[in-house]
């Protein structure tokens, strides 16, 4: 999850795609540079761990666009393929 933050930070959108599910993966992705990513907050974590294939993340990312900060909330899934951690999507 931090290192998906992160991507985000830089704008680095092929490690966002390459992190992502191949079930759930958008074909493309543009990122809104305009957009500051401050900080993030993990919340809550469930398994997740060394010999789990699926784990959640419960998390809140501060930004800032256009003098205006923002957050957003999310608890995402995640499922290990080929001992990578890829981002499956968010639950409601």
């Amino acid at each position: 999850m931090r290192s998906r933050y992160s991507a985000f930070a830089v704008g680095d959108a092929a490690y966002l795609l390459r992190s992502w599910h191949p079930r759930t993966r958008p074909d493309t992705l543009e990122l809104d540079e305009s957009v500051r990513w401050l900080r993030l907050d993990i919340e809550r974590t469930v398994r997740g761990g060394m010999l789990d294939t699926e784990g959640v993340v419960e998390f809140t990312a501060y930004s800032r666009q256009d003098g205006q900060r923002a957050r957003q909330h999310e608890v995402s899934r995640f499922e290990r393929v080929a001992g990578d951690w890829l981002y499956l999507d968010a639950l409601d």
